[in-house]
């Protein structure tokens, strides 16, 4: 197997450069969830006071669809907010995700991951600096740059909690 993060010949170098970190990343979360049942996947961990790999996946992409409206400098559709939101439930936690099978989740994601290389297709690398408001409140900011990175490595991140589910549900 050979792995590089070779850019869309569409894309401008360090976009296409983020971009194929994000598309890797997206490829290795349908990797690590392969062969999940639908009790796995709504498999809450030890005592049921985990994050689900179906709340965690939902988060992922709602996350990412928002920094893809950011990235386009719009706002989220009230049609996207309602398919994949809210960001919390009224407790402050991931929504609860149920009965949604992986196919499902992962092709939500997979769609998601298809708006970004469009909108990365119209980027070019000194668009990469500007800035943008993101957070609960808006209330932080970075540049597309960052956001692009925090895409993948927020993925990554909550693969690691995916990988750790697995392990808790086979040993239960």
């Amino acid at each position: 197997m050979f792995f590089d993060l070779q850019g869309d010949v569409n894309m401008s170098p360090i976009v296409g450069l983020l971009y194929s970190a994000v598309k890797e990343n997206s490829q290795r979360l349908q990797l690590i969830s392969n062969g999940m049942s639908q009790e796995e996947v709504d498999y809450k961990g030890p005592n049921n006071t985990f994050n689900s790999a179906a709340q965690l996946i939902n988060h992922l992409t709602y996350v990412d669809v928002n920094w893809v409206y950011r990235i386009k400098g719009q706002s989220l559709p009230s049609s996207l907010e309602e398919k994949y939101g809210p960001a919390l439930d009224t407790n402050g936690k991931l929504p609860m995700v149920k009965d949604k099978s992986m196919n499902a989740l992962l092709s939500n994601h997979e769609g998601v991951i298809k708006m970004l290389q469009e909108a990365c297709a119209q980027l070019r690398d000194d668009d990469l600096v500007k800035v943008i408001s993101f957070g609960h409140e808006n209330e932080k900011q970075a540049t597309i740059r960052w956001g692009l990175w925090h895409i993948a490595d927020h993925n990554r991140y909550h693969q690691a909690h995916i990988n750790h589910l697995r392990k808790w549900f086979k040993d239960h």
